[in-house]
């Protein structure tokens, strides 16, 4: 390679921290010199598994537009911007024109410049002009809002809207406040339902920005596009045409993409024109804990978290600004804690440079922390992904990545943070004891050599478009063209029909109301959930409430005995009322865990694909799961089960949607998988595929949900079943059914890969299984999925689609 950056001479000193130092003939591959999957000189017993080096690339800079008038463009060349760059200039000269667009780019690309030049030379042109900022996050809206104020500009009026606005700061905004930073729970919440109110705002609304819209997807995907088509049509109402400009890392089909999440028809920008440093990335396994054994025996590997504190500390002693990304706010603090305890040993000095950064913390301490990271006071941060969104921090010396974030566009937004342009940066993906990151550090290409996945949502999902479109109507009566232009054609007229034969709205010439002229429905409309209920978990000496569980999810993780988490504190809930919503809890330390366990049942409602491979059926369509938590099991922290108490909760049914395969019991057997060992073998493949499927679905394992068995009714034969975890479903299922030959050729090879014997974390075993991950074969598995993917391989011999 040449003369080695600074990104392969932090990898070196990692390296040494375990004491796996390669020798002085190792250097890290260039990307596009070496297959991706390509992992040649590294030792195949250490932990680092590949390593490839991004070169830098060089940006591209344009003119600033003829129309940004002076005093914008000398604000921004105060604040350091000397020209924007090609993307920026493209995606501002579209937005200005009136067209809408969205603008898919690299972390730190300036994605911002593209709606902040239009808007602010729409203010200029006209004072009266207002216009509407959105972001998944207060944190971010906080940040931008910051941005704008201290360009200096006169009379642009910035303002926040949100939960923690005073109602006095709230109402300066509605009567004086031109560019306002929201997001989508104010808007559902207090905006549109009293639009009146808010009648000389929107009536001049100008634009509306939706910050990193990738991250609106499943069912909190598919309320903000309906919640969008609200907002527009009131803005329609008062006679505003607002243009629409979207901001988001680099997604799969960004324009169609945004197209569904907006109801119009965008343009996208997605040549990035930003110069982008060169980074070395690391894919790294941690090492198997010989002394310990897991779940039903299976082997354990260190924890993501512990190595990455250890590598925290390793680079914060090369002086190295370094952020470590966790999953989890808990992780956060024990990664920083972690940290600190090897530095105390080496340099106790160093101990004060490291700390965590992660939501629950006041606005003031998220400041100061990103404050004493940018100027260098602060060395080393473990975050949650509190800082992969729009917060201002980059051109940092090193990334740490404990645990794949769930999405290829995750990982490269968190990638992001590091690199300066005249150096280069370390980037390390840590595995945890899971399906999906041990596939892709076995399967570089799948990370490095991929597009980003696409992202799913479903505004026709009728239990979200049930409670939309009441919503909708107690805002302003719904119309037939509202209906058949903006909310969906037919699918909304079947869910209005439901609306009125329950007598939730009322059907007149006119269109569809809502009968009631005094509440507003959107207050009890959850649009980050399913819509559903959701249970309050309440300190019960005090009265507190500490947050919510979704309604479906409260029997297994909120029973009478659950330990409860809250930021970090234990407690132990005492009582679980489903019907009244609540969760009573104290305050708790006890030194072991506990685990749900569960009954569950898929029913097929509806086909409505299904084609024939041979021996092998694949179907995708409506089912109905029925589940029912029966016990939790007491557990020490080594996973030893102490006591198993019985439970007496009622059932729960979801209506979703799921894909599924059967097969061949013949065809089973004739691979070696007889009667007897099918249910563990069945079970292993639903595992390992819910682990691999967020690979080609941006979802989580905790968003879909499956079931297998060894003779289901609906088909007669061996079965598996993968189901979104939604009411309706979110769309994840069907992705899974439009790329099932890949999908299960990646849980083949991920079970395949893994180096345990009988079954593990990082294979077959599932930390949401209801039975306790047994049965389990995974042996078995490769056989089942042998057979299945043996047939996938073969031309369809017949073909069903069922509609209506």
């Amino acid at each position: 390679m040449g003369d080695d950056g600074r990104g392969e001479r932090l990898l070196r000193r990692v390296l040494a921290g375990c004491g796996a130092e390669p020798g002085p003939d190792w250097s890290v591959s260039v990307a596009g010199e070496s297959s991706p999957d390509s992992a040649s000189g590294l030792d195949a017993d250490g932990p680092l598994r590949h390593a490839v080096r991004l070169p830098a690339r060089a940006g591209v800079p344009a003119q600033w537009p003829g129309w940004v008038p002076d005093q914008v463009r000398e604000a921004f060349v105060r604040d350091g911007v000397s020209s924007p760059w090609s993307h920026q200039a493209q995606a501002a000269e579209l937005a200005h024109s009136g067209v809408d667009v969205v603008v898919a780019t690299g972390t730190a690309s300036g994605k911002s410049l593209a709606y902040q030049l239009p808007v602010l030379a729409a203010f200029t042109a006209d004072p009266r002009a207002t216009a509407l900022y959105l972001s998944p996050t207060k944190a971010l809206a906080a940040d931008q809002l910051r941005a704008i104020t201290s360009l200096g500009l006169p009379d642009v009026r910035p303002a926040p809207l949100d939960g923690d606005t005073p109602m006095d700061d709230r109402d300066w905004a509605r009567r004086h406040g031109r560019l306002l930073f929201s997001n989508p729970d104010m808007l559902h919440r207090s905006l549109l339902p009293w639009h009146a109110r808010w009648a000389g705002f929107l009536r001049r609304l100008e634009f509306v920005v939706i910050d990193e819209c990738h991250t609106y997807r499943g069912v909190f995907g598919s309320h903000v596009a309906l919640l969008l088509r609200r907002l527009l049509r009131i803005c329609e109402r008062y006679g505003a045409h607002p243009t629409v400009v979207l901001a988001s890392a680099t997604v799969a089909d960004p324009g169609p993409f945004a197209g569904r999440l907006t109801g119009r028809e965008v343009t996208a920008v997605t040549v990035d024109g930003s110069p982008s440093a060169g980074r070395t990335v690391a894919l790294w396994e941690p090492p198997l804990l010989p002394e310990l054994t897991g779940e039903n025996g299976a082997p354990v590997r260190r924890a993501a978290g512990a190595e990455a504190a250890r590598m925290l500390a390793d680079l914060v002693l090369e002086g190295a600004r370094t952020l470590a990304f966790v999953r989890s706010r808990r992780g956060a603090e024990v990664t920083a804690l972690g940290a600190r305890r090897v530095l105390a040993d080496v340099d106790p000095d160093l101990t004060q440079r490291v700390a965590a950064y992660r939501g629950g913390y006041l606005p003031e301490e998220r400041r100061a922390l990103e404050a004493a990271l940018v100027d260098g006071r602060l060395l080393g941060v473990a975050t949650t992904n509190a800082l992969e969104l729009g917060v201002d921090i980059a051109g940092l010396d090193a990334v740490v990545v404990a645990g794949f974030p769930g999405t290829r566009a995750s990982f490269w937004q968190q990638a992001g943070r590091a690199g300066r342009a005249a150096d280069e940066a370390l980037v390390v993906l840590v595995a945890r004891d899971d399906p999906m990151d041990t596939y892709l550090v076995h399967h570089p290409g799948a990370l490095l050599g991929a597009p980003v996945e696409g992202c799913v949502l479903d505004p026709a999902n009728p239990y979200v478009l049930a409670p939309q479109l009441v919503c909708a109507a107690a805002e302003l009566p719904l119309t037939e063209l509202d209906v058949d232009g903006r909310f969906g054609g037919q699918p909304a007229r079947d869910v209005l029909d439901e609306l009125v034969a329950d007598g939730v709205l009322r059907r007149r010439p006119a269109g569809w109301f809502w009968p009631s002229t005094s509440d507003r429905p959107a207050a009890s409309v959850d649009i980050r959930g399913s819509g559903l209920r959701q249970v309050a978990v309440v300190e019960g000496a005090t009265g507190r409430m500490l947050g919510t569980v979704d309604g479906t999810s409260a029997p297994a993780t909120a029973h009478p005995g659950a330990v409860y988490l809250h930021r970090g504190e234990s407690y132990l809930v005492d009582e679980l009322d489903l019907d009244a919503g609540v969760a009573l809890v104290r305050a708790a330390d006890p030194d072991w865990r506990t685990d749900a366990r569960s009954t569950a049942d898929v029913e097929v409602a509806r086909v409505l694909a299904q084609r024939d491979h041979g021996p092998v059926s694949v179907s995708f369509g409506e089912v109905t799961v029925t589940s029912q938590v029966v016990a939790y099991q007491r557990r020490a922290p080594d996973g030893t089960v102490l006591e198993t108490v019985p439970l007496d909760l009622p059932e729960q049914t979801l209506r979703t949607r799921g894909v599924w395969y059967d097969v061949d019991q013949r065809a089973l057997e004739a691979a070696g998988v007889d009667h007897d060992l099918a249910p563990g073998a069945l079970h292993a493949a639903e595992h390992a595929a819910i682990g691999l499927l967020p690979l080609f679905a941006i979802c989580d394992r905790w968003d879909i949900g499956g079931m297998s068995t060894a003779l289901h009714p609906h088909t007669g034969r061996p079965t598996v079943f993968v189901h979104d975890g939604h009411p309706g479903g979110a769309g994840f299922a069907e992705r899974g059914h439009a790329v099932l030959e890949a999908w299960l050729a990646a849980t083949r090879d991920a079970i395949a890969g893994c180096e345990c014997r009988s079954g593990c974390p990082s294979c077959v075993q599932s930390p949401k299984c209801g039975n306790g991950n047994a049965p389990l074969d995974k042996a078995g598995a490769l056989l089942v999925l042998g057979v299945v993917l043996a047939a996938l391989a073969e031309p369809a011999t017949h073909r069903m689609r069922l509609v209506g």
